[in-house]
């Protein structure tokens, strides 16, 4: 079984193909990009989001990074302080959130979170879309990042 180790800080999380997080809300991929890089349960995060007050039937967090940093601090991982635009998969950063299928609904931007994650082997897609055949992507050439936020 394929397996990888995220390492933030004192935080250590396993991630393998058989047990993927998949988001369970439309406009889930937040949170569940967020519990993977955690180590918790899509559950746990989903009430943690809620509980900070944060809508999360509500559209806009597909168009607005606040939700998601807000998320992140109370997991106590650090996110870089603004977006940067996607310019090479070699240039991004070891670990990072990627805003990929970036498009406008009504002059209004709306993107999918996925996480990036560049281990001394390989590197990867976490991608939480429960349709997907595999979350742990490879096809680099298929996702066309807008821009990204480094995670420290």
């Amino acid at each position: 079984m394929d397996r990888l180790v995220w390492r933030m800080g004192n935080i250590m999380t396993e991630f393998d193909q058989a047990h993927p997080i998949y988001q369970r809300d439309v406009t889930g991929c937040a949170i569940a990009s967020s519990a993977w890089i955690s180590g918790k349960s899509y559950a746990d995060v989903k009430e943690m989001a809620i509980g900070l007050g944060i809508d999360i039937t509500n559209p806009s967090l597909w168009s607005s990074t606040q939700p998601l940093r807000k998320i992140l601090k109370a997991l106590d991982i650090n996110a870089g302080a603004k977006e940067q635009d996607f310019t090479s998969w070699d240039q991004l950063p070891d670990k990072a959130l990627l805003a990929i299928k970036w498009h406008l609904e009504k002059e209004v931007p709306h993107w999918h979170w996925v996480v990036f994650l560049r281990t001394r082997e390989r590197a990867i897609i976490m991608d939480p879309k429960k349709a997907l055949k595999t979350n742990i992507r490879t096809d680099f050439g298929r996702i066309k990042p807008k821009w990204y936020i480094e995670l420290t």
